[in-house]
Formats: C-alpha cells, sequence, structure tokens
C-alpha cells in the first residue's frame, strides 16, 4: 500500500497543473453544491413557516349547505385541516381587530359569510385547492393570499432549480477534469504500465495508485470545501439573524453537520468513479 501512496503521490506532482485545475475545480463544485443544499434547506423551513401561516378561506353563500361543502372539502388529497367558521364566529374574530365591527353589524346587520377555512400539506398546492373549491356548488369567492403566496412559491421554486442545474453542470466538469488528469498520469508512466503488463502485473495492481491519487484530490477537495462552507455559513447566518430576525435560518449544529459530511463524504466518492473510469478506459485502449 505503501508503493501505490508514493506513486500516486509522484503523479500527482508530475502533473501539478493537472492536478491543481482538478482540485480547484472539485472544491467550487462542492462549495456550491454544500451552499445549495444549504440555502434549500433553509428555503424547506421557509416554506413550512409559509405553509404554517397560509389559509384557503372559502366564503359560503347564504343558502349553501356548509356541513355537506366541509365534508367534500376534506376529501381532497391536498387538505390537512378543514373547519367551518359560522358568520358569527368571523364577527367575533373581526371586532377583537376592529372594536367597531359589532356596532356597525347592530346598525347595517353581519355582513361576514359562513366560512370553509382549510389548511393545504404543500404551500404549492394552495392555488389547485382554491380553484377546485371555488367550483363547488354554494361557493361564493375564496381567498388565499394569491398576492403574496404565488410568487413567493415561484421564487423558491426558482432558486432551488437553479442551484440543482448549476451543481449538475459543475459535478460534470469535474468528473471531466479527473478523468483527464488521471489520463495524463497514465499516459506520462506508459513505457513503465507497458514494462509492468508484461512481467504479469495485474490491472488491478496497475490501477491502484491513481485510484488513490483520485480519492486524495477529493479528500482535499472535500476537507477545503467543507472548510470554507461551514465557516462562511455560520457567519453569514449570525449576520442574518441579526439583521432579518423574522427570516428562519438554520443555525442548528445538528442539522447542518449532516450535510457538510454528505459534501465531504460526495467529494471523495467523486474523485474515486473519476478515477475507475479513467484507468478502465485507458487499460481497456492498451489491450
Amino acid at each position: 500500500m505503501m508503493y501505490h501512496l508514493r506513486q500516486a503521490l509522484l503523479a500527482m506532482r508530475a502533473n501539478l497543473t493537472a492536478t491543481f485545475s482538478t482540485l480547484t475545480t472539485m472544491t467550487i463544485t462542492l462549495l456550491v453544491l454544500g451552499a445549495v443544499l444549504l440555502l434549500t434547506l433553509n428555503v424547506n423551513r421557509t416554506l413550512q413557516q409559509l405553509e404554517a401561516q397560509v389559509e384557503v378561506a372559502a366564503y359560503l353563500k347564504d343558502d349553501a349547505d356548509g356541513a355537506a361543502l366541509l365534508t367534500q372539502v376534506r376529501a381532497l388529497p391536498m387538505v390537512t385541516q378543514a373547519s367551518l367558521i359560522s358568520r358569527e364566529q368571523v364577527l367575533t374574530e373581526m371586532t377583537r381587530d376592529y372594536p367597531y365591527a359589532r356596532e356597525a353589524a347592530d346598525l347595517a346587520g353581519n355582513p361576514f359569510p359562513n366560512t370553509l377555512r382549510m389548511r393545504v400539506a404543500r404551500v404549492e398546492d394552495s392555488r389547485r385547492l382554491a380553484n377546485a373549491v371555488q367550483n363547488l356548488s354554494g361557493v361564493d369567492g375564496v381567498e388565499y393570499g394569491a398576492g403574496y403566496v404565488d410568487p413567493a412559491v415561484r421564487t423558491l421554486t426558482a432558486v432551488r432549480t437553479a442551484g440543482y442545474a448549476l451543481v449538475g453542470l459543475l459535478l460534470l466538469g469535474t468528473l471531466f477534469n479527473i478523468l483527464n488528469a488521471v489520463r495524463v498520469a497514465m499516459y506520462a508512466r506508459r513505457n513503465e504500465i507497458g514494462v509492468m503488463r508484461l512481467l504479469g502485473a495485474t490491472p488491478a495492481f496497475i490501477r491502484m495508485p491513481h485510484l488513490i491519487e483520485g480519492v486524495l484530490v477529493g479528500f482535499i477537495a472535500a476537507a477545503l470545501a467543507v472548510g470554507l462552507l461551514a465557516v462562511a455559513y455560520l457567519e453569514l447566518s449570525q449576520r442574518v439573524a441579526q439583521f432579518v430576525p423574522v427570516f428562519p435560518i438554520i443555525t442548528d449544529l445538528n442539522t447542518i453537520l449532516p450535510i457538510l459530511v454528505g459534501v465531504g463524504l460526495l467529494g471523495i466518492v467523486i474523485g474515486l468513479i473519476g478515477s475507475l473510469f479513467a484507468t478502465g478506459r485507458y487499460l481497456r485502449e492498451l489491450e
């Protein structure tokens, strides 16, 4: 094993430019990947809070059968909770916020209709539920805060999609860099590899130094990326929590740590996979 490790280090030093290029690309890729995962984690937390606040309200006509409509909406798959609020209850709630509402109702009558209030499992389902309930007989109108819910969902979804697309492209580029770096190293040692084959060395013995090289590059890139990511995220999260306290940014280390560990392991796996493909392809070309 020490022989293979020594050969891997020699190959990395002999192809310093290719190794540095691969290391830089992989570090950037893992940094972006970790940032996207942490961003997605916070986006999901934001969506959860949004889901807890978003309520779809269906205003019923005076002659509507509220109990029957309540049974119908509870049967919809996207509904997690539904309740029927009488017009008197609505007036009582409004009176708490607007004390003069009761006096106005005494003079002109209760203007509020019976209301169905529903919650959804996912905030993205709010519009779909509103459209479905709007078509029910006896429903006069539906409100769910479309002015802020729809733009928020579109923005958060776009951020996640763009992040995943960028990470995918960077991962692909990193794999190609590793393939090229390992192939250059093997080509530089082509005479030595030819002698080893003549002496009966197995493909596994020939490939081992280059596999170690890929794992070493992946490990170094992972260590750099995780260290930079942890410091930057903790600093940024503290500033966000200080200046924008309403934003539910995650600062719990028990929640963040699995992502950092996963990013580190992914770097090592990418290095290993890239080396496996490169060495396997090169040896097949020699046959």
